[in-house]
Parts: structure tokens; C-alpha cells; sequence
């Protein structure tokens, strides 16, 4: 066993020989979104994130599921068959899974796959000097919460759902081409909770830049309003004692910062070096990466109100 509860992280792993490692990870959740089909692809993505933010390449999943038993055949078949299409688009197949009924529709994978032995991307292995990029906006939070009480836009729920599905295949692989050795995806725990994570395993401090982080169209909208989920202000409880926050950094942005997300991007450390080339190989690929602080010796996070020079704005993705 290389990672497992001894080193808690994104995913098991396990050597197979001296250069493979089998990554498994499992992950499930109720619907956020009202579409199944939109719902089983989300639930299928962010398993999958677990894998990528590994350094892992996906080989097969199983898939978990607790249904109502009253539910239409074709709402069920809509779930399955967009975590099947989801798996499919990462080179990967379904292979089996499991169900049992439940009063409330959860869905999810059990999520297997393979990486090289020496490029695993763990949360215990950023270094002072590196730089910190994301590579998906804040936000999905309070869009959801918005949308559970019917006061979310159209098309800020289409831009959140575009985001969600959206895997972070190429992110992983643009990561592992620029040097990085540490990665997590930005998922229930919020922005600020897996950077503290990191922070925590590696043995450094963080400073963020809150201008420069990326988010939805309509989520510091939301957050001013209020829509704040039970989970995001679980996290501010918890991880908010560890993070100081310069005098500019206005409430709203905190929340967000906090904000419990759903199939969120990978969050990484790369050399200072590897920036220029970094950022090009993702304009290359069609995936934005945003620099959002950096890395020094001492603990905790640090957050400024200043913003990355020439940081593009997030790119709608379509649904």
C-alpha cells in the first residue's frame, strides 16, 4: 500500500510492480441538478476527478447506486447512462456496480485506474517557490443552492453544469507535463478546505490571491444573497481559525472561498519556471488554468485581495 489511511489522500494506491500503481477511489451524492442525465455525467466526473488529481489514467468503474423504489424506469436510465457516457469519454468502461433502495436518489462510482510510479501527484508533495494554478471556477456552491430554491438563473445553472461535467483529464495531464508532484481536486470541502489540506501534508504555508481566482457568472451574485449551503459554512467553521485573510477581502468572496463545490477543478504546484509554458500548453488544449498564489515555508493560508497580472476571465463552458 503506498497511500492509504496512514497518508489520507484523494484516493488509494496500491504497487503493483515497480513501475504501475492501481489508484482507487469511490465517491457518491444526491442530485444537485434537476436534469438525471446532467446528474448521473456530474456524479461520474467528479469520481473520476479523484483519479486525475493522482496523476492516474481511468481504466474501468463500478457503479453505485441507492434508488427510490417509485422511480420511472427512464429517469433511472437516464442516471446510469450518463455516468456510462462520462466513463466512456475518459477511455474508460463500466464494468459492474452495485444497488439498493432508498428513500433519496444517490449515484456515484467506484473509480479504477492506473499511474506511473514516478509521477503520482499527492497533496503532501508542494514545495516553497512553487506556484499554484486552478483549473475550473468557484462557485458551484451557491449556484446549486440557488437552484434548489428556484432562484437560479437559466443560464447560470447551464454554465455551472458545463463546468461540472467537464473532466479533468487534460488538467491532470498539463499538471504532470509541468513539473507538478502535488495536486487535489476542489471538491465538498471548498477551495479553502483542500488548500489547508495540502498546506497541512506538506509542511508549508499558502498565500492565495482572491483577485485572481475564477468564478461562475452568477456565484458572487448568489453568495451576496445568501445562498449558502449547510456544507459551506460547515467548512468555514472548520478550516476558517487556519486562514487569515488581508483587510480588502471583501465577505462575499470568503464565502465563496468556502463554497462546498461539486466536480471542482484540480489545484496543483508547478516550478516558477514552468509557468510561461504551462499556461501556453492550456490555451494549446482548450483548458483555462488560472495562477492563484504560491508556496513558502510555514503553515496555515494566507489570503490577499490582490489579483495574478493578466489573468483572462472564466470561459463559459457550454452544457
Amino acid at each position: 500500500m503506498v497511500v492509504g489511511l496512514g497518508a489520507p489522500d484523494d484516493a488509494a494506491v496500491w504497487r503493483l510492480d515497480g513501475g504501475r500503481l492501481l489508484v482507487v477511489t469511490t465517491d457518491f451524492f444526491t442530485p444537485i441538478v434537476d436534469d438525471p442525465y446532467d446528474y448521473g455525467a456530474i456524479a461520474a466526473a467528479n469520481a473520476l476527478s479523484d483519479l486525475y488529481a493522482m496523476g492516474a489514467a481511468p481504466i474501468f468503474a463500478l457503479n453505485v447506486a441507492a434508488l427510490p423504489k417509485d422511480l420511472s424506469p427512464e429517469i433511472v436510465e437516464a442516471i446510469i447512462r450518463g455516468g456510462a457516457e462520462k466513463v466512456r469519454e475518459a477511455g474508460a468502461v463500466v464494468a459492474g456496480g452495485h444497488s439498493v433502495q432508498d428513500t433519496e436518489p444517490k449515484f456515484g462510482l467506484v473509480a479504477v485506474g492506473l499511474a506511473d510510479a514516478d509521477r503520482l501527484l499527492t497533496k503532501g508533495a508542494l514545495r516553497p517557490g512553487d506556484l499554484l494554478l486552478l483549473s475550473k471556477p468557484l462557485g458551484t456552491g451557491v449556484t446549486a443552492t440557488a437552484l434548489k430554491r428556484g432562484k437560479a438563473e437559466p443560464e447560470d445553472v447551464e454554465e455551472a453544469v458545463g463546468w461540472m461535467k467537464q473532466l479533468n483529464a487534460v488538467g491532470s495531464r498539463l499538471a504532470l507535463e509541468a513539473g507538478a508532484q502535488a495536486a487535489t481536486d476542489v471538491t465538498g470541502f471548498g477551495f479553502l478546505g483542500h488548500a489547508r489540506e495540502m498546506a497541512d501534508a506538506s509542511r508549508v504555508r499558502l498565500v492565495l490571491q482572491a483577485g485572481s481566482i475564477p468564478l461562475l457568472r452568477g456565484a458572487a451574485r448568489y453568495a451576496k444573497e445568501g445562498f449558502i449551503a449547510g456544507g459551506t459554512r460547515d467548512n468555514r467553521e472548520h478550516f476558517g481559525p487556519s486562514v487569515t485573510f488581508a483587510s480588502q477581502v471583501e465577505e462575499t468572496m470568503k464565502w465563496l472561498l468556502f463554497d462546498a463545490q461539486t466536480s471542482g477543478g484540480l489545484l496543483f504546484g508547478i516550478p516558477e519556471a514552468r509557468l510561461p509554458g504551462a499556461l501556453s500548453a492550456g490555451v494549446l488544449a482548450g483548458v483555462d488554468l488560472w495562477p492563484v498564489g504560491w508556496v513558502e515555508e510555514g503553515s496555515g493560508l494566507h489570503v490577499e485581495a490582490s489579483a495574478w497580472p493578466k489573468v483572462a476571465p472564466a470561459r463559459p463552458i457550454p452544457g
